[in-house]
């Protein structure tokens, strides 16, 4: 099968919580290959480990998706010819796949305990071996689960591995065999009565006409049990290809203790989903001709998986901060504003509390130009937006500025702006030139004291543009409350 041949491919998180950036990569690749192919992307979701399970985290992987701008065909909340896309809901299919495997001699009835596998694996250890499940030498039968049920025992289903060396042909990482010798015969339904990831995955795979498995590379060491139940179960095996894993830049599996490694996480620190999806493109495949920067269609026209790398990706977060900061400097007015839009509402934003009028929040993106996630405008420019009386003063800043000559700046400044008119950017910019000029004086020297004032520490966007978003009144009362600080 070409590459440009049609693919049916799929994304099939566990719903354990918002999707991570690793899960993201694995759905943006299956969603380029549909998408170039002409293909389709389906979304199912492998929920049958019910401990992991967290209620609403299939909505969240949705909405993760849909943020990153990657719609699937055919899945959960769309539908389609092989509904239900919850594996929860298709136990019917994988007991008769199950049911098949027990009379073909494929697979077999166990009753261990728990108690019982862990001394096996104790012994396995105490002689310096890995622990391989003994295969009974008779196979029980269902007269034998039958009776372990009546005794209270667990009755679980194996399945027999063949005696044959497996070779997986991936097309990331190459030819993979495993050894007859490495494999034993594993569990593929539950005492609870559900049915294990490796038989459901392959169940449905099958059953959905999946021919391309793209995941990540820590699946590679399954694959081999998977080829055996294709096989056992007479199905085609599909082609493969395991991603790279992403590490942190020490060279760690990425996880928490490095900063944030969910999707949704990045959303609520302001980035632009654009930025994001062409950074964690970047993650172990490369377009060629040291080309970095891709829109989304332009990942579709380049993506192919022979430009996918062995070598572990490296997530290095000074670099998407930089894809975000460019993003943001060169998307449109009207992509900014609706993207800002998105995270006033999903984030704890001062801003977003506060719902300033869409004349305002596009105010806000032009006298914050140049930040780097809108994170940096809650930063720069949040104190506007609470109350007055909220503002606290960082000790620093008061020490720094209003005791060494600020309050006396701020107290001569009171009265010429109480009586200051018009209130624009261009009056107060006429009007602290002014000021500068008659005291010799630099801009510093009074804008300092005016920023300090209302918002309470050293940092806000332009000082005109900040007092007119302000309003007149605000910024006089707050100046008045600083002015009450002096002893």
């Amino acid at each position: 099968m070409s590459q440009t041949s049609a693919l049916r491919v799929r994304f099939a998180p566990s719903p354990t919580g918002y999707l991570h950036v690793g899960g993201a990569r694995t759905a943006l690749f299956n969603y380029l290959l549909a998408r170039q192919t002409g293909g389709t992307f389906i979304l199912r979701i492998e929920d049958t480990d019910t401990a992991r399970n967290v209620a609403g985290a299939e909505q969240k992987i949705m909405d993760d998706l849909r943020w990153l701008g990657l719609q699937w065909d055919e899945g959960i909340g769309v539908g389609g010819p092989h509904e239900p896309y919850f594996q929860s809901q298709r136990l019917d299919l994988y007991n008769s796949k199950i049911d098949q495997l027990l009379q073909s001699g494929h697979a077999y009835y166990a009753f261990d305990t728990p108690e019982e596998l862990e001394a096996m694996r104790a012994q396995a250890e105490a002689r310096k071996q890995a622990f391989k499940y003994p295969r009974p030498s008779r196979l029980p039968d269902e007269n034998d689960a039958r009776k372990a049920r009546e005794e209270g025992r667990p009755v679980i289903v194996r399945f027999k591995v063949p005696d044959q060396d497996i070779t997986v042909h991936d097309e990331v990482m190459g030819d993979v065999t495993v050894a007859a010798s490495e494999l034993d015969d594993f569990v593929i339904r539950k005492a609870d009565g559900m049915p294990v990831y490796h038989l459901a995955n392959v169940v449905d795979d099958a059953a959905m006409g999946v021919n391309l498995v793209m995941r990540g590379q820590e699946f590679l060491s399954q694959t081999p049990r998977h080829i055996a139940l294709q096989r056992a179960l007479g199905f085609a095996t599909p082609r493969y290809a395991h991603l790279p894993l992403i590490m942190d830049m020490k060279g760690r599996k990425l996880s928490k203790r490095d900063g944030d490694v969910e999707v949704h996480s990045f959303r609520v620190a302001g980035y632009l989903p654009e930025a994001l999806l062409n950074f964690i493109a970047l993650l172990g495949w490369s377009p060629g001709g040291d080309r970095e920067k891709m829109t989304k269609q332009e990942m579709i026209e380049l993506f192919s998986l022979d430009r996918i790398g062995r070598t572990n990706a490296k997530f290095d977060r000074e670099k998407l901060l930089a894809f975000n900061t460019d993003a943001a400097g060169s998307a449109n007015e009207d992509r900014l504003a609706e993207a800002f839009d998105d995270y006033l509402a999903i984030s704890d934003s001062p801003i977003g509390k506060a719902n300033p009028t869409p004349e305002t929040r596009r105010e806000l993106l032009r006298i914050n130009r140049g930040f780097r996630t809108f994170r940096d405008i809650d930063q720069k420019s949040g104190f506007m937006f609470v109350p007055d009386d909220a503002i606290v003063y960082e000790e620093a800043a008061v020490k720094k500025v209003l005791e060494k000559g600020g309050f006396d700046m701020l107290a001569s400044l009171l009265p010429v702006l109480e009586s200051h008119e018009p209130w624009t950017t261009e009056g107060l910019e006429k009007l602290l030139t002014g000021i500068c000029e008659s005291q010799s004086v630099g801009m510093g020297k009074v804008a300092q004291p005016i920023r300090v004032a209302v918002s309470g520490g050293t940092v806000s966007p332009a000082i005109y543009d900040t007092l007119v978003l302000l309003g007149k009144d605000r910024t006089l009362r707050r100046i008045r409350r600083a002015l009450a600080l002096r002893k």
